[in-house]
């Protein structure tokens, strides 16, 4: 998983006001969907002409925001290298293209390595559930998201299996 390192990609996920939380931590994610506005570049477009807050199709981006109400330094890294290791380790039960920002409460200083384990999981699996994407980045239905016709990007209204074709 590749990491968040600019403050505008950090911000650009933080706008949204997307998360899911926990008693030790707490997500903020960004998945492109249908109410994504900004259009993907290829990655070296994109970081050729500074756009670093696009998010590159295909691609899981993690920052870790740990602040100092967790702890000192040794604390805070310690906590750091725990969600590191964890998010490598749930990165499947993700979408294949989402940026996170991973933020510590005060509590998982405390927290054993068990305990921030299972929240993780939970949380990456609400994650998914709210988001409605697959982990290879189809939605619910196994479409690769919403089709649309014409140039209004208005969607196709789907005929029903019991409708049968009208000419």
């Amino acid at each position: 998983m590749e990491r968040l390192r600019s403050h505008r990609e950090f911000t650009a996920v933080l706008r949204r006001r997307h998360r899911v939380s926990s008693r030790d931590l707490v997500i903020h994610y960004l998945i492109p969907g249908p109410d994504w506005t900004a259009t993907p570049l290829p990655t070296a477009s994109a970081v050729h002409e500074g756009r670093h807050d696009i998010l590159p199709a295909g691609r899981r981006r993690m920052g870790l925001a740990v602040s100092k109400n967790v702890g000192k330094a040794v604390t805070r890294n310690k906590v750091k290298r725990r969600f590191r290791q964890l998010a490598g380790f749930k990165e499947d039960l993700l979408p294949s293209s989402c940026d996170l920002v991973v933020r510590a409460k005060p509590s998982a200083a405390t927290a054993t390595y068990k305990q921030l384990e299972e929240q993780m999981d939970r949380l990456f699996r609400d994650l998914m559930r709210k988001s409605g994407k697959t982990a290879d980045g189809l939605d619910v239905q196994g479409q690769s998201g919403p089709q649309f016709a014409g140039s209004k990007r208005q969607p196709v209204q789907q005929l029903k299996t019991s409708e049968g074709c009208r000419v």
